[in-house]
């Protein structure tokens, strides 16, 4: 099993003479434990066009240090990765558990040897009053060599690097440090990891465009580049939770999920500015692995409801039919994980950013943002408002509720979309069209968590268990009904979209 924990760290470059200055002086530093030093041996493990590499993850297996083993580090935000650690295990075999949460990266490509390092470490403890380790210096010099295919070295290189890595100390702790370093000649690193500096040249990073950091830029002068530049934040924040969803992180697989959702219904919102022959079956494969995620998220959103209710009750341990669910959601887990791991999951991640790099954009989508956008917000609008008026004539309220539901989501991100070139009048829309989305999930919740409870009350054997099966059902319906109640009015004080 793969340990994990937060790696907090930020990177120097130093020259050959450089000296380690006094650090018993920064916030919170009471002394400087004595040197250590380690003789390091790492191997990386890559494909053959460093797809780990171009998205800033690391995979090695290191011999020497108190943490020998695998490691694997995958970006998590400014001087943060998740880094999770497995068993020396074989040298040439990637654990399996690590293997499978880069799979959306390598895709079914191989993971080989594509560098080594050598480094000599000597590392300074930065301790508090209490003796207990606020973070750690690492003064490393390293040799790297570049691998060809065959395993064999073809080049390398050779530097001098300070790592400063919070342990329990504030982030004021790495500032502090980092300061000081710099005032002694160090230079913020080039790279943050030592493999990208060693294959920089090597490495295709995702452009601008293709990570989603135009998303939010005011530059986005066409309808086109717009809409390219939130799928492309879309598709990076899939990948991004894509690891997190297997190791079952808190709410990984909601944002997964709803990243998904985007995704699918920006394509239709935004028929006019891309070509629906290639974006049309990407709706339907969206559709399917929208599915796949909505059996986990559905059934972990039930247990964290229903384990909640249950602690407000009194007397009342834990019921049998709780644990049934968890283990259900268990199972989902298990075939989502089977799926992530399928072919047809990573064409669609292939097909994803083939949309992001070559966009099928029609005519429409040279026209000007400011111009084109708000039409189509528009447009998506009216189709909620359409909708949410067939409630009160359908022969089947729940559907029409369920499908208003569901407009209310396509306006919501329709207006997202326009929000980097709109600003506040699309932002407004956005918090408008998610106010009525929470009504009517606040309804649709209850629905199904009735649901959900009279099938369990079928099968309850236990008069404890049908107890409080009883009293959760009768909350539920209470609060569906609250919600129902607000429908009207909510719907009343939200205006239609103004630019």
């Amino acid at each position: 099993m793969a340990v994990k924990h937060v790696e907090i760290e930020r990177k120097y470059d130093a020259a050959a003479d450089f000296a380690v200055p006094e650090l018993s002086a920064l916030p919170g530093v009471a002394e400087v434990g004595p040197p250590e030093t380690h003789r390091l041996h790492a191997t990386y493990f890559d494909t053959d066009d460093l797809r780990l590499a171009a998205h800033g993850i690391t995979l090695r297996r290191r011999r020497g240090g108190p943490d020998a083993g695998w490691h694997l580090k995958i970006p998590a935000g400014p001087d943060s990765k998740n880094e999770l650690h497995a068993p020396l295990g074989r040298a040439q075999v990637v654990p399996a558990r690590l293997a499978g949460l880069v799979a959306a990266y390598a895709r079914g490509a191989d993971l080989r040897p594509v560098a080594t390092l050598e480094t000599d470490r000597t590392v300074l403890r930065l301790l508090d009053e209490s003796g207990d380790v606020l973070a750690e210096v690492a003064d490393d010099a390293v040799t790297g060599r570049v691998l060809t295919g065959e395993g064999e070295a073809e080049g390398g290189d050779a530097w001098r690097e300070i790592e400063v890595e919070l342990a329990a100390g504030a982030r004021e702790l790495l500032k502090a440090a980092g300061k000081r370093l710099r005032k002694a000649g160090a230079r913020k690193a080039s790279t943050s990891s030592k493999l990208g500096r060693l294959l920089n040249g090597e490495i295709a990073r995702p452009t601008a465009k293709e990570t989603g950091e135009l998303a939010q830029s005011k530059d986005l002068v066409n309808a086109g580049d717009a809409v390219v530049a939130y799928l492309a934040a879309q598709v990076q924040a899939l990948l991004s939770y894509d690891p997190k969803a297997r190791l079952a992180e808190f709410d990984a697989v909601h944002r997964m999920r709803v990243a998904t959702r985007r995704i699918r219904s920006v394509l239709q919102s935004y028929r006019p500015i891309l070509d629906r022959e290639r974006t049309d079956p990407l709706r339907a494969e969206l559709q399917w692995l929208a599915a796949v995620l909505g059996e986990v998220r559905d059934l972990e959103v039930l247990r964290m409801r229903f384990t909640e209710m249950v602690e407000g009750l009194e007397d009342v341990g834990e019921p049998a039919w709780l644990e049934e669910l968890a283990a259900r959601e268990r199972s989902a887990y298990r075939r989502l994980n089977t799926a992530l791991k399928q072919p047809r999951y990573y064409a669609l991640l292939d097909a994803l950013e083939a949309l992001v790099a070559d966009p099928p954009l029609t005519a429409r989508a040279d026209r000007g943002a400011a111009t084109e956008l708000p039409r189509l917000v528009v447009r998506a609008w009216k189709r909620l408002a359409n909708a949410y008026d067939a409630i009160g004539t359908s022969d089947d309220p729940e559907i029409a509720r369920h499908d208003t539901r569901k407009e209310a989501k396509r306006a919501r991100y329709a207006a997202e979309v326009a929000v980097a070139v709109l600003g506040d009048p699309a932002r407004q829309t956005v918090k408008n069209a998610k106010r009525l989305q929470d009504v009517l999930g606040g309804y649709q919740d209850g629905v199904i968590s009735c649901e959900h409870l009279r099938e369990a009350a079928a099968r309850a054997r236990d008069a404890s268990d049908a107890f409080s099966l009883g009293v959760l059902y009768g909350i539920e319906q209470c609060e569906a009904r609250a919600a129902l109640d607000r429908l009207e009015g909510t719907w009343a004080e939200i205006p239609a979209p103004s630019f």
